[in-house]
């Protein structure tokens, strides 16, 4: 998958600015990919040379002038021809599982350290992630577009608690007298 078909796939719901597509990628699409807002322009430029989105320039008062997206029909035609590739699972490329191939060889208490910052940072995630699930929780029948949302949520969600769960496991492994 690439940027730009995220962004195709998140400007078929509606027109948006490159700083709303950018809100729309923190409120929804983080749990399983991300991008600045450098990243999301200069993909939106790209694109655009594409004939894959085009835009209309909105005069604001004291700002700059606000650029709103929308996808064209060569877009549409993009987005249907990468959604009927199959997927591949994406190749794991994660440093910290090297540091714990590595642990036999260096200090074991500063694999111990990092495994608590990492598991910190994907509770506060996990949390996150819990707080935008208790507001689907709150719609009662849902539209289309959020129950697919929701799905999507529901996945990165899995990914922070496997995580969790892994480095707790990791984490029991080096305690003092465990067997491995």
């Amino acid at each position: 998958m690439t940027l730009s078909h995220t962004i195709l796939a998140v400007l078929s719901q509606q027109p948006y600015s490159g700083y709303d597509i950018s809100k729309r990628f923190e409120e929804s699409v983080s749990c399983y990919w991300q991008a600045s807002q450098q990243q999301i322009y200069r993909e939106l430029g790209k694109m655009e040379h594409l004939s894959w989105v085009t835009h209309e320039t909105v005069p604001q008062m004291g700002k700059p002038d606000k650029k709103i997206y929308s996808i064209t029909d060569e877009g549409k035609a993009e987005l249907v021809r990468w959604y009927a590739e199959p997927t591949e699972p994406t190749p794991i490329r994660e440093d910290l599982l090297v540091k714990v191939l590595a642990a036999p060889y260096v200090s074991v208490d500063i694999l111990i350290q990092e495994l608590h910052r990492r598991r910190q940072i994907h509770l506060e995630q996990l949390t996150d992630y819990q707080t935008m699930e208790a507001a689907y929780q709150t719609l009662t029948n849902p539209p289309k577009i959020e129950r697919f949302r929701y799905l999507t949520l529901r996945r990165g969600m899995r990914y922070e608690q496997d995580w969790i769960e892994w480095c707790d496991e990791v984490l029991e492994v080096l305690k003092p007298g465990a067997a491995p």
